[in-house]
């Protein structure tokens, strides 16, 4: 537990140069989850003082937007994170043909589940009517 702790007080980036993208965007995720529940936070405490307001949930979010900065950075996390960039970076993505095509595929086949759902609820509903009916 204590090597955890270091590595929350530490200040340096951890592998700076790799996995940069990957590290930004989970961070931004990250933050924008924390603050927007602190957001939340404030609203709940409204009316209690401005300081149970605004200055409880202020440095909650700046101890948590610290952690999370450090959590991107946290060794073993952050070396899933790169090795998450350099898998999405092999990736062979679509044209934009492909893409529309592909996708068309997918909502025909959607749309005609649907129907084919649609139409055996109807049928077993019929059934099922007919025969509550003669019972």
């Amino acid at each position: 537990m204590g090597a955890f702790f270091r590595e929350l007080l530490r200040v340096g980036i951890y592998k700076r140069s790799q996995g940069r993208i990957t590290r930004q965007v989970t961070f931004a995720a990250v933050a924008l989850t924390i603050a927007l529940g602190f957001w939340r936070l404030s609203i709940t405490l409204a009316g209690k003082g401005l300081e149970f307001q605004f200055l409880l949930p202020g440095l909650l979010l700046a101890a948590s937007l610290w952690a999370t900065y450090r959590l991107v950075n946290f060794p073993v996390f952050a070396d899933f994170l790169i090795a998450v960039e350099a898998e999405i970076n092999k990736v062979s993505w679509p044209t934009r043909p492909e893409l529309f095509r592909a996708s068309l595929v997918v909502l025909i086949f959607i749309f005609s589940m649907a129907v084919i759902l649609a139409l055996f609820d109807l049928s077993w509903s019929l059934l099922f009517r007919k025969v509550l009916h003669i019972l």
